[in-house]
């Protein structure tokens, strides 16, 4: 589904920017369970993302580094499109973090049982990193810490451990 958008601003919480999605479109991605959406902005992509409900309309939320990357102003309109995701979690798992959750099957059961927001958190803090062994050393911090907590998820102790594995 294809539409021209603008980025849009609310004026009452921090996560400001936002691209107003058409009714008709919000309504064909979405189900009971499902609001995952890929997107493409100004032919790139595709980016995973959510659609969300504000009072008044379906949005996609855009945050600062993509407004730069793309140039996104709200002087501008700019072509979107967006299909549902069918991603397992809503992201591309980065394939360091796949191998360990393949291989390490009390950290995948403990992975698994999270909530799909914080497996999402999870993969996006992996995502983050861009250099393979660094993305190797997060992920093993993850699951070192999913085991160790029981899986009770804990981001301050998880940070603890992501700068232990930093400096290994």
């Amino acid at each position: 589904m294809e539409f021209y958008g603008k980025l849009d601003k609310f004026d009452f919480n921090h996560w400001h920017f936002h691209i107003p999605v058409p009714l008709p479109i919000s309504e064909q991605m979405m189900d009971e369970q499902h609001r995952r959406v890929l997107t493409w902005i100004k032919g790139t992509g595709p980016y995973h993302m959510a659609l969300m409900k504000s009072k008044e309309y379906w949005y996609i939320l855009v945050n600062q580094d993509l407004r730069k990357k793309l140039e996104l102003d709200e002087s501008n309109a700019f072509a979107v499109r967006i299909e549902r995701d069918h991603s397992e979690f809503g992201h591309e798992v980065p394939e360091e973090l796949q191998v360990l959750l393949d291989q390490d099957e009390e950290g995948n059961e403990f992975f698994r049982a999270l909530t799909p927001g914080k497996q999402r958190s999870l993969i996006y803090l992996v995502t983050t990193v861009k250099n393979p062994e660094s993305r190797m050393k997060k992920s093993l911090a993850i699951l070192h810490h999913l085991k160790l907590a029981k899986g009770k998820l804990d981001f301050k102790q998880l940070n603890t451990w992501i700068k232990h594995y930093n400096n290994l």
